[in-house]
């Protein structure tokens, strides 16, 4: 017999440093999943992945307490915002985009390096090619205020 779901979640948790402590914790606990089980598959999942990289998870858990997920890629923008060197600032210390996108541009990354993040994130993106994936990645790159050169 099938296991009844009993609902879906999606949390960003940092590659190999998910933790019981806020904001994971609570978001599973609430909901009755195991949080050190889902601590330890998690992190065992992402030890091979770049250590800090933002993973998009989506969380399936089940009447009976257990749970599956799955893992996407980096946002294409941690990607873009990496390639170009971007340095953290603000707050919370990240790296940000333009302020005016469109009439200022902040960073420059080669178009070597814009096939590779569109192969890196193939899996996720509704393209047929690179080449597709390619112009989905420049959009996000011109909406941050990052062009394309070479």
């Amino acid at each position: 017999m099938a296991k009844k779901v009993a609902g879906r979640m999606k949390l960003q948790v940092k590659a190999g440093q998910a933790t019981p402590s806020p904001p994971v914790g609570p978001a599973l606990g609430q909901r009755g999943i195991n949080i050190m089980e889902f601590c330890k598959a998690f992190n065992a999942k992402t030890q091979d992945m770049e250590p800090g990289a933002p993973v998009p998870t989506l969380i399936t858990y089940y009447s009976d307490k257990s749970f599956s997920m799955e893992l996407k890629t980096p946002p294409a923008s941690w990607y873009l915002k990496r390639a170009a060197g971007l340095k953290p600032v603000g707050k919370r210390n990240r790296p940000k985009g333009a302020v005016k996108p469109g009439r200022e541009t902040i960073a420059s990354i080669t178009p070597a390096q814009l096939r590779e993040i569109a192969e890196a994130k193939m899996k996720d993106l509704s393209a047929n090619d690179v080449e597709a994936a390619m112009q989905i990645i420049l959009g996000s790159a011109k909406s941050m205020g990052i062009e394309v050169k070479g």
